[in-house]
């Protein structure tokens, strides 16, 4: 149950992503958004980040999802690379999409450099 699981989080990641892209964001894009640092450019960036940055979160939990289907000794581990991994994604997302002018990515990446610290060296 749990790979289906993890195989429907992958499914609606990129069906979130697809449809929000095409039916929601460039329709929002089209109207007048608040300023942000001068321009709606930087308004823009951010909400396609956030948005993509759930897909990011739910391709990350299919991916334990999947590690806990068949438990190992390491299971530990495995899920602190998960966590390492979804968290170095959203910081490059953050710093890709906003130009690094959004400073999540820096709090992203001091996530994903800890969880990596303790799955290289607790267990």
């Amino acid at each position: 149950m749990l790979v289906t699981g993890s195989f429907l989080a992958i499914f609606i990641g990129l069906v979130h992503s697809y449809l929000g892209e095409r039916f929601i964001l460039t329709r929002l894009f089209k109207r007048e958004l608040p300023t942000l640092l001068g321009s709606d450019w930087f308004t823009k960036r951010i909400l396609r980040f956030a948005w993509h940055l759930t897909t990011v979160a739910w391709w990350g939990f299919a991916a334990i999802l999947f590690i806990l289907s068949t438990p190992t000794a390491d299971i530990q581990k495995q899920i602190l690379i998960v966590i390492t991994l979804v968290f170095l994604v959203s910081g490059l997302f953050s710093a890709g999409f906003t130009k690094g002018k959004h400073i999540s990515w820096v709090f992203f990446w001091l996530i994903a450099g800890m969880s990596f610290y303790v799955a290289q060296n607790s267990f």
